[in-house]
């Protein structure tokens, strides 16, 4: 327990603080007891004091009778011993009296008491029966036995004087016995205060000592402690080593010095880990940033692909590398580029074939002519399931390969197969579509022009015939108009597909394509042309607004040259589910029973634009007057007519010049 106490702050400043509390509850506690024990002691005191009152009273009222009625002295008389009485068997005086009969105060009480019975009343009893007035009929009659009777009642008060004194002297003892108990009681209550007060200011020293020498030392190091780890540094230690309560809280702080000290270590080394991967992620990004826009922003370029490879050597940090890609449409293996400075590769070209039939990245040794060991990762080159090279990149002997320099390789090769086959498809589409206008131009000059040509001919085999077989003029004067009409016609025609192939739809959309059309076939003439346009927000194919296009200048060109309208609209409605209806109104003079035969209107082509979208085309006159070129088809969304690489052969294969 001793050495429980010395080690524990706790417990020391527990019991500290449980003596002084102590100490408190016993002087209360004392004070308490003392208060009850001399409960009463002053009304005792006063009590005996008014006995001594009451007795010289009565000697007052024995000696001095002059000036009272002596029919009313006895009953005075009589009052003030009944008073005396009733004071000395008093509960105030009697109560505080104590029970053993041999103590001094009880031993005062009981004389007074004796005294009072046995001498002083019976004394009172025999004047106060003599003065009474009942008395006064056993008065003698004579008047020597008068004189006897009243010398009689004057020994008596005699008497009482006499012994009055004596009587209260003993009760002058009686009172300083009660007197002295008081105070002794309240001596002991002051003994018992300062007492606790001296021991208690003790207490409180010590604790004051116990918090200054023991508790405030061992928290100053702590904070300084705290202080200096809050700034980060941990080789500060808590000097404190006691078994104590502190002692064990600095012991703790040394203890967690030392784990965040290693921790913090470690966490520098995790950083300084963390802070170089996300720089070679940075690097690698970069990389891969650069690699996007070179080829994107160029072509297949072997200076490009040099470039990208050195800058593979400086993120990975070996090489160097060339890439090797497979000719189209054979088995043929050639270099594209190296960052050989020799220009020389770095894989071994009699294993070309193989290496491009090759699964996944490997990494390839082959033996040198000096006995060494040539070392090169082998990564395909591939988009989807086409490969069409590989990419070889040197490793230095002794060089570990990790596991981000390979994703980071197989990354920028994938981004070259990418952009390989993006370069391939951009070459084929537009071969594609190099054949694709071609075959438009053809059917155009099929449809039109070479029809003309084939009518042009005829009429002059016609006019040959005419020539040769007679001489009528008025024959030969029509097959000539019907040439002149024909070449008009051809040339009209010639000039229509020149202003067609011309033709295109710019950033700025149908819309406004629409209204420059407009505006161009209302400055051609004093017809005055609208344009009603309500798609609902639907967005055509650039195939679908050339065509739209193309038909609506044919259907105005036919108005301007053939209706004599003098007004015309244009309407495009449609969109969402309903279909895309294109309407072109004038009020003129109407199309003929059988235009075709006239071949003014061009209705063929239109006919076959309207078919190639799709949809139909009516051409019909009005009720009243005008005509109406009115074609509907269902427009496709976007990414509907994207075809695949069978279809685009498929179309190509089709094509007919």
């Amino acid at each position: 327990m001793a050495q429980q106490f010395k080690n524990s702050i706790v417990l020391r400043m527990g019991i500290s603080m449980a003596i002084i509390f102590l100490l408190g509850f016993l002087t209360m506690l004392g004070s308490i007891i003392i208060e009850e024990m001399t409960q009463g002691h002053a009304a005792a005191i006063n009590q005996a004091g008014t006995l001594r009152m009451q007795s010289y009273r009565i000697a007052t009222r024995l000696v001095y009778q002059s000036d009272i009625d002596a029919e009313n002295y006895w009953k005075l008389t009589d009052q003030l011993v009944d008073e005396f009485e009733q004071r000395l068997v008093s509960p105030r005086l009697t109560t505080v009296l104590p029970d053993a009969p041999d103590h001094p105060l009880r031993k005062a009480y009981n004389r007074i008491n004796q005294q009072w019975h046995k001498k002083i009343k019976p004394v009172l009893t025999v004047y106060v029966s003599m003065v009474a007035p009942q008395g006064h009929a056993y008065a003698p009659a004579n008047a020597d036995d008068r004189q006897l009777w009243i010398a009689t009642q004057k020994n008596i008060r005699e008497r009482y004087v006499s012994i009055v004194d004596r009587f209260v002297a003993d009760i002058d003892h009686l009172v300083r016995l009660l007197e002295e108990g008081a105070e002794s009681k309240i001596r002991w209550l002051r003994v018992i205060q300062i007492n606790s007060m001296f021991l208690t200011l003790g207490m409180v020293f010590y604790t004051m000592y116990l918090v200054q020498a023991v508790v405030l030392p061992p928290l100053r190091d702590l904070l300084r402690f705290a202080q200096h780890a809050r700034r980060g540094d941990f080789s500060v230690r808590v000097k404190h080593q006691q078994n104590d309560e502190l002692g064990q809280l600095g012991s703790a702080f040394n203890g967690m010095a030392d784990d965040l000290s290693k921790m913090y270590a470690d966490l520098e080394d995790r950083v300084r880990e963390k802070t170089a991967d996300l720089e070679r992620s940075n690097r690698s990004l970069e990389l891969l940033y650069k690699t996007t826009r070179r080829l994107s922003d160029t072509h297949i370029s072997p200076k490009m692909y040099e470039e990208l490879l050195k800058d593979i050597e400086k993120v990975v940090g070996f090489g160097p590398g060339n890439i090797c890609l497979a000719k189209s449409m054979g088995d043929e293996v050639f270099t594209l580029a190296s960052s050989n400075f020799a220009g020389t590769t770095v894989c071994n070209q009699e294993e070309c074939l193989s290496c491009m039939n090759q699964q996944g990245t490997q990494i390839k040794e082959w033996q040198e002519s000096d006995h060494s060991v040539r070392r090169v990762l082998s990564i395909p080159i591939r988009d989807q399931d086409e490969q069409h090279g590989i990419l070889f990149i040197a490793i230095p002997e002794g060089t570990l390969l990790k596991v981000w320099q390979k994703q980071l390789l197989e990354a920028v090769a994938d981004h070259i197969g990418a952009a390989i086959s993006v370069a391939y498809r951009t070459t084929y589409n537009r071969r594609l579509a190099l054949y694709e206008e071609r075959g438009v131009i053809a059917r155009e000059l099929h449809d039109s022009l070479a029809q003309s040509l084939s009518y042009l001919k005829i009429q002059v085999s016609r006019l040959d015939m005419a020539l040769k077989q007679s001489r009528d003029e008025e024959t030969i004067q029509n097959v000539v108009q019907e040439i002149r009409e024909g070449l008009s016609s051809a040339y009209r025609q010639l000039r229509e597909l020149l202003t067609t192939f011309r033709l295109k739809v710019d950033g700025r959309g149908l819309l406004q394509a629409l209204e420059d059309t407009v505006n161009e076939f209302r400055g051609r003439s004093e017809i005055d042309i609208q344009l009603e346009f309500d798609l609902h927000g639907l967005q055509l194919s650039e195939n679908e607004e050339i065509h739209v296009l193309q038909v609506i200048r044919e259907a105005l060109s036919n108005v301007i040259r053939h209706s004599g309208a003098k007004s015309a609209r244009v309407i495009l409605s449609g969109g969402e589910d309903e279909p895309i209806r294109v309407c072109v109104q004038d009020d003129g003079c109407g199309i003929p029973a059988s235009p075709e035969r006239a071949r003014h209107y061009g209705l063929a082509i239109m006919d076959e634009r309207v078919r190639s979208l799709g949809g139909s085309l009516t051409v019909e006159t009005l009720p009243e007057s005008g005509t109406q070129v009115v074609f509907e088809f269902a427009a496709h969304k976007r990414g509907q007519e994207t075809m695949g690489h069978g279809e685009i052969d498929e179309k190509v294969d089709s094509i007919e010049l």
